[in-house]
């Protein structure tokens, strides 16, 4: 097993948060730098314009009625973990015709009791499905392979496809005291779990994603935890790592180097409410961001105040941003912090039938999408919209 050097990685996390260093929204050979509390002029754009966008119906049959909680494409295969607890993982083809259902829930040691995360392997025709505690591999047609289990004391949230023989996992596992592992990010083997990186984010303070509430005349304690975030998010040949305690947001590419990719100023550990810097969609050209801050009102059950940000590297410039699905004839903005995918498809999201069909009731769409929201009805499956980057 190999660590990344973590003096190295400190020394670029002291020049990457230096926030007097360069004016906020800038841009140098090496990182880009944030001003989480400044203000930006908003700019307004279209999303077919930046990118490529595909629609997959979903086939809908008395055996593939699904609501998708979670998904891992290929370039054949579509997998769909179902929403609520049944353990039903659905395989499509790449056109949305449903293939097979696969459910292997259960007490056994070739079973799972809950699916929290999927990825494909097509190359290898492997499907590895995240459990509470182990991972367990099947090939495509639901047989049981291999299993193995984290590394002890840590929780793999987050999975992704490193390379033909390997996985890197982020570890989000939080103890009883409400602090998190040190260890964050690890790369390990596709055939038995052995770790063979171990990533380190240098931080001077942890950042808890709860906020906590004391009541003492009850003597009760109310939490509530920050929305969830996209620790690993896939840049084309390399992968951004983020760790909201550290001021810095890291680029690791296959060689296994790691850089400063973005920096935010003020340090997150000198602010009062905290606000945390995440980053969206990235595109060649577009970096889409948000910053959340750490405030919750228990007494209306609201909190974490958001802003969406975006970095423009041909104008080296920062923005508020609406970005519209052109698909619609209404000016619809569209979510640019959804899940992840790989360095081919961006993000993927879903659009409930119910919606597809009111719209084109409406005459509100157009383009492939109008044609796909002429076959559908209320009932049918949801279809997935893939973001896609330019060729």
């Amino acid at each position: 097993m190999k660590k990344v050097n973590a003096i190295f990685v400190m020394s670029l996390f002291i020049i990457a948060g230096c926030g007097g260093c360069k004016p906020s929204g800038t841009h140098s050979d090496d990182f880009i730098t944030v001003d989480v509390t400044a203000s930006y002029p908003k700019k307004e754009l279209i999303l077919q314009d930046f990118m490529d966008v595909e629609y997959i119906p979903l086939e809908t049959t008395d055996e593939f009625v699904c609501h998708i909680i979670d998904l891992a494409i290929g370039k054949e295969t579509i997998l769909v973990v179902n929403r609520g607890n049944e353990g039903d993982i659905f395989v499509f083809d790449r056109k949305g015709k449903g293939i097979k259902k696969i459910n292997r829930k259960g007490q056994g040691g070739e079973e799972y009791s809950n699916v929290s995360g999927i990825v494909l392997d097509e190359d290898n025709g492997e499907m590895f499905v995240s459990d509470y505690g182990k991972i367990l591999v099947y090939d495509l047609d639901g047989n049981f392979k291999r299993s193995f289990s984290h590394k002890e004391g840590t929780l793999y949230i987050k999975i992704y496809n490193f390379d033909r023989g390997k996985l890197i996992c982020y570890d989000g596992r939080y103890s009883n005291s409400g602090t998190a592992n040190s260890q964050s990010f690890m790369i390990i083997s596709k055939q038995d779990g052995s770790i063979t990186e171990e990533i380190q984010i240098p931080f001077e303070k942890k950042i808890l994603r709860v906020v906590l509430l004391r009541d003492e005349a009850n003597k009760m304690t109310y939490s509530a935890q920050l929305p969830n975030h996209h620790p690993i998010v896939p840049f084309f040949n390399s992968w951004i790592l983020v760790e909201p305690s550290s001021d810095t947001l890291y680029s690791y590419s296959p060689d296994h180097a790691m850089r400063p990719f973005i920096a935010r100023t003020p340090f997150v550990r000198s602010m009062d409410p905290e606000v945390i810097l995440l980053p969206g969609i990235l595109t060649d050209r577009y970096y889409f961001l948000e910053t959340v801050k750490k405030v919750f009102d228990f007494g209306t059950n609201e909190g974490f105040p958001s802003t969406d940000l975006m970095y423009d590297s041909q104008e080296n410039a920062l923005f508020k941003y609406t970005v519209y699905n052109d698909d619609y004839t209404d000016k619809r903005p569209l979510f640019m912090m959804s899940e992840p995918v790989n360095d081919e498809i961006a993000t993927w999201q879903r659009i409930n039938a119910d919606n597809l069909v009111n719209a084109y009731e409406k005459g509100l769409l157009k383009g492939r999408l109008k044609e796909i929201a002429a076959e559908l009805d209320e009932d049918s499956n949801q279809v997935i919209m893939l973001i896609k980057h330019k060729r």
